[in-house]
């Protein structure tokens, strides 16, 4: 067995490492600013233990709202101190309006600022020394490819910007018809002689197959993979890899015998999921057209005096089974929009009012689809819902697109948080990856991973 690979976290243990220590430091701080400054509002005992539970679970949910454990986010030290901030803010604030869990308000407001500043400082120090130590390259994954050569430069550029600490160190070219070096990108060629050698020698801690020309896989190469594999050395097939980095599926990597690839979330199919799906849908539809019904007087306004014209639309859509159907949304755009045929919107598009731009900014201008969601035309989460013209310009050129109709679409998805707004057909193959990924691992724990996501687009104003 390989007992000298460089030590790496995976991204999911990466995750359950910011999670973990965020409570740990905070509660440690506390304790420690108890001790020094008598600290009274927030005391640790056998009595009151559940304090820390609720503080534990409020950072943990708060902060996932404001992206305290997205990778990207975590690595860049001006996003995270933006997110630590509003992360405690919004805790603090929480925290102290909610009595029946947690300590009575302190009659001496001087120690809300302290239990400020200790939560603060807590999330600020644990965070710094990720970044300065669990982030940097002593602990990135050192892998090599065995690929088409034509096929290196996108491999590696997917692979290494989906995860900044995952490295590609060399390359096996398993095309014996192309020879030809690639000076566009500077990975050393291995010899495939030469191969067991450098993975032992460079601390390797996975050997990625992505190669799609199976004579390239000669029997010289398999074995000194079967060779690696038995003392412990980690093989995985790049679509593998791929989606578990990216959280969405590679369609441009996988044959047209697509459906032996992608096995159907069994959710989809089952029938407790599926109710207590709607039974959430029906509430939060309702709530959502109570809180539309509230603001509608003051976009009867705004239309009025930015827009001027009819305050709703309506648009055909295709949905489930590719049904299609009227979505209706508050106006946007300024009158006769598509004078000249149905075209993608596009970022800081000119047709969009200056009123139209603080709709979508803040998603207001999709409330009216709760009406939508109570018919069962959409659900709350899944793929975007699109035109029948794009559709069918789209599936001519990308294959499965049209798997993205087996569910209902969504007023939010795992494509419409994770990428930006849609703008060409390279843009929808992307959001198709998406997609695909939502309805291969449709889950509960997936839907309020989006949902979390959402509220994130929301309250830091990122719609489009």
């Amino acid at each position: 067995m390989n007992k000298f690979k460089g030590i790496h976290f995976e991204v999911s243990e990466r995750k359950i490492l910011l999670r973990i220590f965020d409570v740990v430091f905070v509660l440690l701080s506390l304790y420690l600013v108890g001790i020094v400054f008598k600290f009274n509002y927030f005391n640790i005992s056998q009595t009151n233990f559940y304090w820390t539970i609720v503080l534990g679970v409020y950072l943990n949910f708060i902060g996932s709202v404001f992206e305290m454990y997205n990778l990207q986010v975590a690595s860049n030290q001006f996003q995270i101190i933006k997110s630590i901030i509003l992360t405690t803010s919004i805790t603090v604030l929480v925290y102290l309006l909610t009595p029946l869990y947690t300590p009575v308000l302190p009659s001496n407001r001087i120690q809300i600022l302290i239990f400020f500043i200790a939560i603060f400082l807590a999330l600020f120090s644990w965070r710094m020394i990720y970044l300065r130590f669990f982030a940097s390259n002593r602990f990135s994954k050192k892998v090599i490819l065995i690929c088409d050569n034509e096929q290196l430069k996108e491999l590696v550029h997917g692979l290494e910007s989906a995860d900044p600490h995952y490295r590609v160190l060399g390359f096996v070219n398993s095309d014996s018809a192309n020879t030809k070096k690639t000076d566009s990108i500077k990975i050393k060629n291995i010899d495939i002689n030469n191969l067991e050698e450098f993975v032992k020698k460079n601390s390797i801690s996975e050997v990625v197959i992505a190669s799609q020309k199976t004579d390239g896989i000669t029997v010289g190469l398999y074995n000194q993979l079967i060779h690696l594999l038995e003392n412990g050395y980690i093989i995985r097939e790049y679509t593998q890899v791929y989606e578990n980095l990216t959280q969405r599926i590679p369609v441009q990597y996988v044959s047209r015998d697509f459906y032996r690839y992608f096995p159907f979330s069994r959710s989809n199919q089952n029938h407790f999921y599926l109710l207590i799906v709607r039974f959430f849908e029906v509430i939060i539809s309702l709530t959502g057209l109570i809180i539309g019904i509230i603001i509608v007087p003051l976009i009867v306004i705004g239309n009025f005096l930015a827009n001027r014209g009819k305050l709703l639309y309506t648009q055909e859509r295709v949905g489930k089974n590719g049904m299609v159907f009227n979505i209706v949304k508050f106006r946007t755009m300024v009158k006769n929009a598509e004078q000249e045929g149905a075209v993608f919107a596009t970022l800081n598009d000119s047709r969009v009012t200056p009123f139209g731009k603080i709709l979508r900014k803040s998603r207001v201008d999709e409330f009216p689809q709760f009406i939508n969601i109570l018919k069962g035309d959409m659900a709350v989460i899944g793929p975007r819902p699109e035109r029948p013209v794009f559709v069918n310009e789209i599936a001519e050129v990308m294959p499965f697109y049209e798997t993205r109709h087996v569910i209902k679409p969504g007023l939010t998805g795992w494509a419409q948080v994770n990428y930006s707004y849609g703008e060409t057909i390279d843009d929808s193959l992307i959001k198709l990856q998406y997609d695909l990924y939502y309805i291969k691992h449709r889950s509960i724990f997936l839907d309020v991973n989006i949902i979390f996501k959402t509220l994130s687009t929301v309250l830091l104003y990122r719609g489009q």
